[in-house]
C-alpha cells in the first residue's frame, strides 16, 4: 500500500488565495445560503429533481427507523432486514419546491449505493443496491405535487446482474447503460437487449485492493452518432464504443490517485457548445491512495484537477489545484456554464464514519478563464455535508442540498450527526444587485423535435446590450460525488429581436442530435450577463 503522506498545496498562487480567504469575512464571500426544511424526515443518499418542480429524496431501505412515518397500513414487510421485520418508516420522500412540503413515498427493497437515471419520458428508473434491491429495477413517474405518484417495483424484468455502486447513463436512442458495480465488470441495457450483460474488461484492469473501480464516472461524448462514452475508474480513463463493446481510445492516466469510489473525487463535462463536437471532462479532489484500506481517516485529501479534451485527437491532462483539498464533493453545471463544487470532507475517504474535516466552502470553477485564476472561493455553509450527502441545481438556479449520513444507522449524538436539513445555496447571480438583469421567459416550446429552429420569448428589466444565451441542463441522479446523466447545452442562438418594451425575442436552434442532448427533458434558462432566468422545462424528441 502506498505510504500515506501530508498533502501540500503548490504554487505561490494558492498560497497568496488562502492567505487572503483568512483575511476576509464570510460576509465579503460571493453566494447566500438558506435553509428549506428542518426536517425531511430522511437523510437522502440520492437526490433528482423532477419536471413537475418536484425532488426525490432517497436512502436505503435497511437503515432502520427514519424520522417520517408512511401514510397510515403502509409498511414494508421483510423477515431478512436486520433493522426492522416489519418497517412502517419511509426511506423515500417528495419534497415540493412551491410549498416546501414533504410527502412520503414506499420503496420496497434495499437501494443502498444504487444508480438512476431519467428516461426520455421523464419517469425516473432506479435499479440496484443491495441484498434484496440487488437486481431489482424500480420507476418513479413524476406527477403533480397535488397527485399521489409513488415508487413502482417492476415484476416483470430485473437487471441480469445484480449492481451495487454501478452508474447509469441515458443514450441516444433513449435506453440506457447500467455500466459496472462491485465485483461486477459488465454493462447492460435498459430495457434490456439480447446480448444480456456484457464483459467491460476495462473496469477489471482498474481495480484494486480497495476497489476504486465502483460508481464509475460516465459522460455520453458528443463526437459522433452517440456510441461512444467517456468512462474514468480509478485514475484511468477510456473511450469505449458499446455499441460493438471495444475500447476505441486510451487515454493517459491522470495523475493524484484514484479518484472513484472510494476515494470519493468527482467528475462533470463542461457545457457543450459551438457545433457540438468537444466534450471536456474534469476531474476534481480524491483521497489519497489506500486511505480508505488503512482507515486514515485524517489522512488530507488531495486538492488536485485534471481536464482533458476527450474529442481530440491526441488528448492530455491539464492538471491544476483547487484552493482546498477535498473528497466526496458535489460538482453542479450551473446555467451559465460554470461549474460549483460543494459538500465533502478535506480529509479521509468515502465510507461510514471514514472522513474528517468537514469542507464549507464552495467553489466557483470558471472554465473560461486562464490556469490559476479560475477557482473562486465562496460564501461558507454551516453544515457540514459528507459522505451520503447531495447537490442538485433548481429550476431557480439555487442548488438544493440535502444528506449526509456518515453513520451506518441514523445517529443524531455525534461529532458529524445524521443530516435531515434540507438547504439551498445562491450563487452571486442570484444577488439582489443583479435582478434588473435576470430575464423571464415568457413563451417557449413545451416540445422541440431535433434541428428545429423555434423562439423563446423573454422579459429583461434593463436593456439587452449583449446575446442571451439558451442553455438547457439535464437532470441528473445525484449520488456518491457523482450527477450521472448530467450536461448542460448552449444553444446556437441569434441575437435578440426588440418585441415591444423590455420584451425579446430570441431565435434558438435545437441540438442536432441525441448525442449532443439524449431524449427527454431539460430545464431550459435565458441567461442574460451571466444571470440565468428561472427554467421553464422542455422536451426534446426525435
Amino acid at each position: 500500500m502506498a505510504e500515506l503522506v501530508p498533502y501540500y498545496t503548490p504554487g505561490i498562487v494558492l498560497v497568496l488565495q488562502t492567505i487572503l480567504l483568512f483575511s476576509i469575512t464570510r460576509a465579503d464571500l460571493p453566494g447566500t445560503w438558506e435553509l428549506i426544511v428542518q426536517d425531511a424526515g430522511i437523510a437522502s443518499m440520492h437526490t433528482a429533481v423532477t419536471r413537475f418542480n418536484t425532488v426525490i429524496l432517497l436512502d436505503r431501505t435497511n437503515i432502520g427507523p427514519s424520522r417520517k412515518a408512511l401514510d397510515r397500513h403502509r409498511c414494508r414487510r421483510d423477515p431478512k432486514d436486520a433493522a426492522l421485520k416489519r418497517d412502517c418508516y419511509a426511506h423515500s420522500v417528495l419534497f415540493d419546491l412551491g410549498t416546501n412540503q414533504i410527502r412520503p413515498l414506499m420503496i420496497q427493497t434495499d437501494t443502498w449505493c444504487s444508480s438512476g437515471q431519467f428516461l426520455s419520458d421523464g419517469s425516473l428508473l432506479q435499479t440496484g443496491g443491495d441484498k434484496d434491491g440487488f437486481k431489482k429495477i424500480r420507476k418513479f413517474e413524476p406527477c403533480d405535487p397535488n397527485e399521489t405518484c409513488d415508487w413502482v417495483e417492476l415484476q416483470d424484468t430485473e437487471l441480469i446482474t445484480g449492481r451495487w455502486y454501478a452508474t447509469n447513463q441515458i443514450l441516444p436512442d433513449g435506453s440506457v447503460i447500467i455500466v459496472g458495480g462491485r465485483g461486477t465488470n459488465t454493462v447492460e441495457y435498459y430495457p434490456p437487449r439480447q446480448n444480456g450483460a456484457v464483459p467491460f474488461q476495462f473496469l477489471a484492469d482498474v481495480e484494486d485492493k480497495q476497489m476504486d473501480n465502483l460508481y464509475p464516472y460516465v459522460h455520453l461524448l458528443p463526437d459522433d452518432d452517440g456510441g461512444n462514452l467517456f468512462v474514468f475508474a480509478n485514475s484511468r480513463a477510456v473511450k469505449y464504443d458499446h455499441r460493438i463493446n471495444t475500447v476505441v481510445k486510451e487515454y493517459p492516466p491522470l495523475e493524484g490517485g484514484p479518484r472513484n469510489y472510494p476515494s470519493g473525487g468527482s467528475s462533470a463535462m463542461l457545457a457543450i457548445q459551438g457545433d457540438f463536437t468537444t466534450a471536456e471532462i474534469l476531474i476534481c479532489g480524491g483521497a489519497q491512495s489506500g486511505a480508505f484500506t488503512a482507515r486514515a481517516i485524517d489522512a488530507p485529501a488531495h486538492g488536485t484537477c485534471g481536464r482533458i479534451v476527450a474529442t481530440t485527437a491526441d488528448p492530455v491532462w491539464v492538471t491544476e489545484e483547487m484552493p482546498f483539498g477535498r473528497i466526496m464533493g458535489d460538482m453542479v453545471n450551473l446555467p451559465t456554464g460554470e461549474i460549483l463544487i460543494i459538500n465533502g470532507a478535506q480529509a479521509g475517504s468515502q465510507g461510514f464514519e471514514m472522513g474528517s474535516d468537514p469542507c464549507l466552502y464552495p467553489l466557483l470553477y470558471r472554465p473560461d478563464q486562464p490556469i490559476g485564476l479560475r477557482f473562486m472561493t465562496l460564501n461558507p455553509g454551516t453544515v457540514p455535508r459528507m459522505y451520503h450527502s447531495t447537490a442538485n441545481l433548481l429550476p431557480d438556479g439555487r442548488i438544493l442540498l440535502a444528506g449526509s449520513n456518515p453513520h451506518y444507522f441514523y445517529k443524531f449524538n455525534a461529532e458529524f450527526p445524521t443530516e435531515l436539513r434540507i438547504e439551498a445555496f445562491s450563487p452571486e447571480y442570484l444577488s439582489p444587485d443583479r435582478a434588473n438583469l435576470r430575464p423571464e421567459i415568457r413563451e417557449i416550446p413545451q416540445i422541440v423535435r431535433y434541428g428545429e429552429v423555434f423562439d423563446v420569448f423573454v422579459t429583461v428589466p434593463l436593456p439587452v446590450v449583449e446575446i442571451i444565451q439558451m442553455n438547457w441542463g439535464s437532470a441528473p441522479f445525484a449520488t456518491h460525488s457523482f450527477s450521472q446523466g448530467q450536461r448542460l447545452v448552449k444553444l446556437t442562438v441569434a441575437p435578440s429581436v426588440p418585441d415591444g418594451v423590455g420584451r425579446y425575442r430570441i431565435q434558438c436552434t435545437a441540438p442536432p442530435n441525441g448525442a449532443v442532448s439524449p431524449p427527454g427533458y431539460y430545464m431550459a434558462f435565458a441567461v442574460n450577463q451571466g444571470v440565468p432566468s428561472i427554467a421553464r422545462w422542455i422536451r426534446i424528441v426525435s
